[in-house]
């Protein structure tokens, strides 16, 4: 399916990309992961129904549909942006309206990613370099703080990963990166093409699937 057909059957709108006209330096513009990306990182990494999910700079909901939907899972959006939030509740209107009733659920939330306080049910984090490593840090700190409050593996999806997420993540972190997940058609055009997956928890050998 191409992108059209995917936001159809979802019956949401995300194509668009956009970008933040203000002084947001820290924030990045919104663009949605592409469908044909979400589908070779689920044909390596499959998410399950017992996750929880938070997608940082989550824009208009994209990855909380499509996986809300593909694997049932409940999803939690952050967006700072009141227009992108406000798209994101319209698109939760209609998929609901028209998708069947699922276990997991949905939520959005209006508010800055750094000021999030992390579910102690949380299971995996997404970013698609959503802000700049200062916010980075505040926010996987908000995760370990979670993880050291109720110990549990939580695991770390970076797409297009930013070279000071990685280098902050293995050098001043608990996290290890435990997966790789290259684009078939267009890594060897450009490396940035990928997903990069890390895991804090790891000493504690209670792995995460089966």
């Amino acid at each position: 399916m191409n992108e059209q057909d995917y936001e159809a059957r979802l019956h949401i709108k995300t194509i668009e990309v956009q970008q933040l006209y203000n002084a947001f330096s820290h924030y990045n513009r919104y663009e949605p992961t592409p469908y044909a990306a979400l589908e070779e990182l689920c044909a390596v990494y499959p998410f399950d129904q017992t996750d929880t999910v938070i997608d940082f700079g989550c824009g208009k909901g994209r990855l909380n549909f499509y996986l809300h939907d593909r694997f049932d899972c409940s999803v939690i959006g952050i967006e700072m942006n009141g227009q992108f939030y406000e798209d994101a509740l319209a698109n939760q209107m209609a998929y609901t309206k028209k998708m069947k009733k699922r276990r997991g659920s949905i939520r959005f939330e209006h508010t800055y990613a750094e000021a999030y306080s992390i579910p102690d049910d949380v299971t995996t984090c997404y970013f698609f370099n959503p802000f700049s490593i200062q916010i980075f840090m505040k926010v996987v700190d908000q995760i370990l703080v979670s993880v050291e409050r109720h110990p549990r593996p939580v695991d770390l999806i970076l797409y297009y990963p930013a070279d000071e997420y990685r280098y902050y993540l293995e050098h001043q972190t608990v996290f290890e990166q435990i997966e790789e997940v290259r684009l078939k058609e267009l890594f060897e055009k450009n490396h940035d093409e990928r997903f990069v997956i890390y895991r804090t928890g790891l000493s504690q050998e209670v792995p995460k699937r089966v």
